[in-house]
C-alpha cells in the first residue's frame, strides 16, 4: 500500500518539476506570441502579393516591355523585318498550340452557331464605332482642344476588328470557351478589310471640321486584302491545321507536353512578344512625341471609359442567354480592337499622308491595345473566380456518368 500510495505522486512530481523548468518560456510566450502576430500580419500582406505577382506575370512582364521598348528601339532599318518575323512566328506559335490542345469536335461545332456569330460581329464592328463617333463628334465642338488625326484616329480604332492571338491566350487562361473565341476572331479578322473602310468612309463623309484634313481615299485595297489574307492562311490556319493533325496524331504525347509540361504557356511569350513589337514600333516612329500631353491624358481615359463600356454592354446581353464560358468568349472578343489590321488599314486607305499624321492617327489603337491587355490579364482573374462553381458543377455530373458506365 505504501509503494501504491508513492507511485502515484511521481507524476505529480515530474509535472511540477517540470512546470517549474518551463517557467522561463512561459515568461517568454508574450513575446513569442507578438513576434508571431507581427509576422502573421506581414505574411497576411505579403501572400496576396506574391500571389498576384505569379498569377499575374504576364501583366508585370507586359509592363516591363513597354519601359523598355521606351528607351531602346530596333533601328528603323530593320522594322519592316522584325514586324514579318514577330507577325508570323509568334501568331504561328499560337495557333498551332490552340489547335494542339483544342479538341476537334468542339472546334467544327462553334462554327455552326450563327446567331453568336451574327451577336458579337455586329457589337464589334457596328456597336463600337457608333459609339466611338459620338464621343468624337461631342469632343470636336472645339477646334482648339483635340488634334483632329488623334479624332480621326479614334473613329478609325472604333471600325476595327477584335484581334486574335490576346483573345485567344487571355480566353484560355480565364476558362472561357476557347473554341467560340477562335471562331469569332477568324470571322471578324475576315471581314474587316471589307467593313473598316466602308464603316471609316461613312464616318468621315459627314463633313466634320476634323476630316477637312485628310487627302482623297487612295483606295488601293488589293494590296491589304492579299497582306491580311495572306497573314491569316499562313499564321493562322495553317498552324491550326497542323496542330489538330498532331493532336488527333498523338493524342497522348500531345496532352503530355501542352498540359503537364504546360508548354501552352508559350502562346503568353508569344502574345508578349507581339505587343513589344507594337510599342517598340510606335516609340520608335516619334508618335508619343508628336502629341500634346493634355490629349494624350484624354486618349487615356477615353479608353478606358470605352472599354468598360463595350465590355459591360457585352456581358449584360450575353449573360441573358449564353452559358457562362460563351460569355467570358464574347467579352474578351467584342470590346478588343487590333492594331494589327488597323495599322496598315490606315496606312493603306489614304495616299500622301505624312509620317507624323500617320502616327497620330495610330495612337489611338496602340493606347487602348495596351489598356485591354492589362485589363484583360485582370479579368481573368475574376472570370475564374465566377466560373468555378459552374466547372465543379459539371465535374461532378462527369464524377456521375463515370460510375453509372462503371456499374
Amino acid at each position: 500500500m505504501a509503494i501504491s500510495q508513492i507511485l502515484p505522486a511521481r507524476p505529480e512530481r515530474v509535472g511540477n518539476k517540470q512546470a517549474s523548468e518551463d517557467q522561463p518560456s512561459e515568461k517568454q510566450n508574450p513575446k513569442n506570441s507578438t513576434e508571431g502576430q507581427k509576422n502573421s500580419r506581414v505574411k497576411m500582406y505579403i501572400d496576396p502579393v506574391v500571389w498576384f505577382l505569379q498569377d499575374q506575370w504576364f501583366l508585370t512582364t507586359l509592363g516591363i516591355l513597354i519601359a523598355i521598348s521606351s528607351q531602346v528601339q530596333v533601328p528603323p532599318s530593320h522594322q519592316h523585318i522584325k514586324e514579318k518575323i514577330v507577325t508570323y512566328l509568334t501568331v504561328s506559335i499560337i495557333f498551332f498550340i490552340t489547335g494542339c490542345t483544342l479538341p476537334t469536335k468542339v472546334l467544327l461545332a462553334n462554327y455552326s452557331r450563327w446567331k453568336i456569330h451574327l451577336f458579337v460581329q455586329i457589337q464589334c464592328f457596328l456597336m463600337t464605332s457608333a459609339t466611338t463617333f459620338g464621343i468624337v463628334s461631342a469632343c470636336a465642338i472645339s477646334k482648339t482642344f483635340m488634334d483632329p488625326w488623334l479624332l480621326i484616329g479614334m473613329i478609325f480604332a472604333g471600325c476595327v476588328p477584335t484581334t486574335i492571338s490576346s483573345n485567344v491566350v487571355m480566353t484560355r487562361q480565364a476558362h472561357g470557351n476557347t473554341a467560340l473565341t477562335v471562331v469569332q476572331s477568324t470571322l471578324g479578322n475576315f471581314l474587316g478589310p471589307f467593313l473598316t473602310p466602308a464603316l471609316f468612309s461613312m464616318y468621315s463623309s459627314t463633313g466634320a471640321w476634323y476630316t477637312h484634313v485628310l487627302p482623297s481615299a487612295g483606295g488601293a485595297y488589293s494590296e491589304i486584302y492579299r497582306r491580311v489574307f495572306k497573314q491569316l492562311g499562313l499564321s493562322l490556319f495553317l498552324p491550326l491545321f497542323i496542330g489538330q493533325v498532331v493532336q488527333n496524331l498523338f493524342p497522348g504525347p500531345t496532352k503530355k507536353v501542352f498540359t503537364d509540361w504546360k508548354f501552352s504557356k508559350l502562346g503568353s511569350l508569344a502574345l508578349l512578344t507581339i505587343i513589344w513589337q507594337t510599342f517598340d514600333q510606335a516609340f520608335g516612329s516619334g508618335a508619343f512625341n508628336s502629341v500634346k500631353r493634355d490629349n494624350m491624358v484624354f486618349i487615356v481615359f477615353i479608353s478606358i471609359a470605352l472599354f468598360t463600356l463595350w465590355l459591360s454592354v457585352c456581358f449584360a446581353t450575353s449573360l441573358m442567354w449564353l452559358p457562362k464560358q460563351d460569355v467570358i468568349a464574347c467579352c474578351y472578343c467584342c470590346p478588343a480592337k487590333t492594331p494589327a489590321m488597323g495599322v496598315p488599314l490606315s496606312s493603306v486607305m489614304y495616299v500622301g499622308l505624312a509620317a507624323a499624321n500617320e502616327s497620330k492617327i495610330q495612337i489611338p489603337m496602340v493606347i487602348y491595345q495596351a489598356f485591354q491587355i492589362a485589363a484583360g490579364s485582370v479579368l481573368t482573374i475574376v472570370f475564374r473566380k465566377w466560373i468555378r462553381p459552374a466547372e465543379e458543377m459539371q465535374e461532378e455530373k462527369r464524377k456521375e456518368v463515370r460510375e453509372r458506365e462503371s456499374v
